[in-house]
C-alpha cells in the first residue's frame, strides 16, 4: 500500500541526493556518507557493498575518494532499530476526536522514523501527545495512514484505535477520501482542466525516483489550474489525488511537462527567485466520512507564509 494514499510506502524515497560539499573533499565515501546522513559507518559499508550507493550514477568503492560538488544517490537504507518512542515533537493538530487526528504538517516534517531521521519526528510528537496510538496500525509508524512527503506540508489524517485505522485503509484503497493539494508549476497546460492518468514505478534509470511507466502501478491525478502568470510561464493548480502511489503527484506533473516549482528531482525549476527552499505543493483540503459513524469530516489548510509569499512575489495573476 501506498504513500498520499492506501498506505505508507518506503520513507527511502524521500531520500534527495547528496552534494559532496568542500567539507568534505578529498573524504572516503563510506565516511562522507555517515557524517551526511547521521547512519553508522558498518551500516553505510555494508549498503556500499551490496551496490546501494552511488556516485556519478555508477556504484563506487567504500575508499572512494571524493570530489567537491559530487553527486551520491542512495538506494537502500538500513534497517531502522526499534519502535519510535515519545519525543515533545510540535505537532499542529486541526482537528481530533477519540477515533481520528488530524494534523497540520510543516514541510521539512517527516511523517515517521527511517534511518537518518530516527527522531524528532511527527510520529515521535503523536506519542507524546497520544501514548496510545504505540497500539495502532503498523508499529513502526502508529497510526500512520497515508504519509505527506518531508517538504510536502499541509493535512494528514491519523487513525486513533485499530479499527478507525483499518477503516481509514478501506477508505483510502476505494478512493473514498478526498485529498486536494495546491501546486505552483512551470508552464501553463493547454487545458484549464484534465486527468492524468499514467502508471508509476520507481524509475529505472534512478533508483531513487519514482517515475511513469509500463509495469508501474495505475495512478490517477485530477488537475485545474485557478491561475497563471504568463510572463513568467507559471501556473497556480489545483489537484486531486484519485489513487495514491508514492510522490504522485511530483512525478504526473512533472511526466507531462509541468514540475512543481522547487522540485528539481522531478524536472522543477528553483523556486529561489520566490524566495523558496522547497517545491510549491502543499495539502490544502482533506474530506473524509467519519470511521465510527459516517458523519462528513472536511477540513482546509491556509497556505503556510513561505508559499503565500511567494504568490505576492509574483504579483496579480493574469487569470
Amino acid at each position: 500500500m501506498t504513500n498520499d494514499g492506501e498506505a505508507p510506502e518506503d520513507e527511502s524515497l524521500d531520500s534527495e541526493p547528496l552534494v559532496v560539499p568542500e567539507a568534505l573533499e578529498g573524504e572516503r565515501l563510506d565516511r562522507a556518507v555517515a557524517l551526511l546522513t547521521g547512519w553508522s559507518r558498518a551500516d553505510v559499508q555494508e549498503l556500499v557493498r551490496d551496490g546501494g550507493v552511488l556516485v556519478g550514477g555508477r556504484p563506487a568503492a567504500k575508499s572512494h575518494r571524493l570530489r567537491r560538488g559530487e553527486v551520491i544517490e542512495l538506494l537502500d537504507r538500513p534497517p531502522v532499530e526499534g519502535l519510535p518512542t515519545a519525543e515533545p515533537v510540535p505537532v499542529d493538530v486541526v482537528y481530533e476526536d477519540d477515533a481520528v487526528i488530524v494534523v497540520d504538517k510543516p514541510a521539512g516534517l517527516v511523517v515517521h522514523p527511517a534511518p537518518g531521521h530516527v527522531h524528532g519526528t511527527l510520529v515521535n510528537g503523536l506519542l507524546a501527545r497520544y501514548p496510545e496510538l504505540a497500539d495502532v496500525g503498523d508499529p513502526e509508524r502508529p497510526g500512520i495512514v497515508h504519509r505527506l512527503d518531508r517538504d510536502t506540508s499541509g493535512l494528514l489524517v491519523v487513525a486513533r484505535t485499530p479499527e478507525s485505522y483499518d477503516a481509514l485503509v478501506v477508505a483510502m484503497s476505494e478512493r473514498a477520501v478526498d485529498r486536494r493539494y495546491v501546486a505552483l508549476v512551470g508552464g501553463i497546460p493547454e487545458a484549464r482542466r484534465g486527468v492524468i492518468d499514467a502508471p508509476i514505478g520507481r524509475s529505472e534509470r534512478r533508483r531513487t525516483r519514482m517515475a511513469v511507466r509500463e509495469g508501474g502501478r495505475p495512478a490517477r491525478t485530477r488537475f485545474e489550474v485557478h491561475a497563471t502568470w504568463p510572463e513568467r510561464s507559471l501556473a497556480l493548480l489545483e489537484c486531486h489525488l484519485e489513487s495514491g502511489r508514492t510522490h504522485q503527484i511530483r512525478v504526473h506533473l512533472g511526466a507531462i511537462g509541468h514540475p512543481v516549482v522547487g522540485d528539481p528531482a522531478y524536472g522543477g525549476r528553483p523556486g529561489t527567485d520566490l524566495g523558496l527552499s522547497r517545491p510549491f505543493l502543499h495539502a490544502a483540503g482533506l474530506a473524509f466520512a467519519h470511521p465510527v459513524d459516517g458523519h462528513a469530516v472536511a477540513l482546509e489548510s491556509p497556505l503556510p507564509p513561505e508559499l503565500a509569499q511567494a504568490l505576492d512575489a509574483l504579483g496579480p495573476p493574469a487569470g
